[in-house]
């Protein structure tokens, strides 16, 4: 019982300091990951042919024979990515940035492990170096104080998976030079969480619903499975619906998770699957689930009688070169990518591509005027940083002598913090300030 009181206050203590970060989200911002070009390698290796994430229900990955597929938007969907009728926020260049990160390890002491790559022995520093610059226009830096302005008397939502979580708690330090907020909720596992900033009546909450559909989850909170995981195609997560009409903003994404191995049910019969071997079910893939997913997640987002100013955020992808996750990836490049040296990997391309084609039917519903739900297509600018994932340096000093005889994991899945995905809350920023 002591000990477990005592691991209720060391949570309550990392929560505090947690909150001390915690509305960050709109500086330290959201990006996902590349492929080819000129790079300079780390030392050699022994790479683990197993996956940095301890997740036995994660499916090989797709077989990759199909050509890769290059980024497109719809006219229809471009129109409305568009600020002031002038400038596409998500088609641009990294550019070189003097000024470096606005935080480091040192500043933001509450940076997870995996992601702390300076701590962790990372050796170049350049990727901390870069900016998004968008083609037609300045993209200004995001303003702790204008936010907390902008966010008076109102109520911002993530609605999310674990990425979200590691986004949040890196950015929360920001916001709080301004204001300090306090944590007013949280549930068992601390996946979803609430904070209120009293001087600007603001509310910031994370609702964790991995599917966004209804799952039932056999995991433990190291990503351990004892079961397939059950999805219900046809009903969504209650975890996030019931508290939609609450919310004044939200921020919402599919993700990997549909990557997972899954049983799939519709009007609570078996319909199909995603690999789930020796199960006797149809498989159908998880493309099939995920087209069901967004549609109905869109469709009620536009439905619901709160029209809550939404960004729906496009799919990120990984950096694996010369295998997966699971057959040697690695991720080594220590520079961005320029718009014509990389494709988008197969995968990737497949969710994007659902994501446009259903947010494009919704939006043929609705006038460019009434609707509320807007693109966060951070695919692109994602996908031209190589450089900043942790690779080797997920793990602490993976060279140090007394781990010479490990085998090392890649993670070219999650962003190194500070990173490029602290540019995301750039763009969303100016994307609340011009709505």
């Amino acid at each position: 019982m002591k000990a477990l009181n005592s691991n209720n206050v060391i949570k309550k203590q990392l929560s505090l300091v947690f909150v001390k970060f915690a509305v960050c989200f709109l500086l330290f911002g959201l990006a996902y990951r590349l492929f080819l070009s000129n790079f300079q390698q780390f030392p050699q290796i022994e790479v683990n042919d197993t996956a940095f994430v301890s997740d036995n229900t994660l499916s090989p990955p797709a077989t990759m024979n199909q050509p890769p597929v290059t980024g497109y938007l719809p006219e229809n969907v471009m129109d409305r990515t568009l600020q002031n009728g002038k400038c596409n926020l998500f088609i641009g260049d990294w550019v070189s940035d003097p000024n470096g990160p606005v935080y480091t390890n040192s500043t933001c002491y509450t940076i997870e492990s995996h992601q702390n790559c300076m701590k962790n022995g990372r050796p170049d520093t350049d990727y901390l170096y870069w900016r998004w610059k968008p083609r037609d226009c300045e993209l200004p830096r995001f303003s702790p104080k204008k936010f907390l302005n902008l966010m008076r008397n109102k109520s911002f939502a993530f609605i999310c998976f674990a990425f979200f979580h590691r986004y949040i708690s890196s950015s929360n330090k920001v916001v709080m030079q301004e204001e300090q907020g306090d944590e007013v909720y949280h549930d068992k596992q601390f996946k979803s969480r609430r904070w209120y900033f009293p001087t600007h009546n603001f509310t910031l909450s994370v609702v964790w619903s991995p599917f966004l559909a209804k799952a039932t989850i056999f995991e433990d909170d190291n990503g351990v499975s004892t079961d397939i995981i059950q999805l219900h195609l046809d009903k969504l997560d209650d975890v996030w619906t019931r508290k939609f009409d609450s919310f004044d903003y939200v921020v919402i994404a599919g993700g990997k998770w549909y990557l997972k191995s899954a049983i799939y049910y519709e009007n609570d019969k078996i319909v199909g699957c995603h690999y789930c071997p020796g199960k006797n079910i149809t498989e159908v893939g998880f493309d099939y689930a995920y087209r069901k997913a967004m549609n109905s997640t869109m469709k009620f987002i536009t439905s619901s009688k709160n029209k809550a100013y939404t960004f729906f955020r496009t799919t990120t992808p990984d950096h694996f070169e010369n295998g997966e996750w699971n057959t040697g990836g690695y991720c080594n490049r220590t520079g961005p990518f320029k718009q014509d040296e990389v494709d988008i990997g197969y995968v990737d391309e497949v969710m994007r591509k659902i994501e446009l084609e259903e947010f494009e039917s919704i939006s043929r519903t609705e006038s460019t005027d009434r609707l509320t739900m807007k693109l966060f297509d951070t695919t692109f600018l994602s996908l031209l940083r190589p450089d900043g994932h942790p690779g080797v340096y997920r793990q602490y000093q993976p060279f140090a002598k007394e781990n010479k005889n490990k085998k090392i994991q890649n993670d070219c899945l999650h962003w190194c913090l500070p990173g490029p995905i602290d540019s995301w809350n750039d763009v969303m920023m100016e994307m609340l300030f011009t709505s």
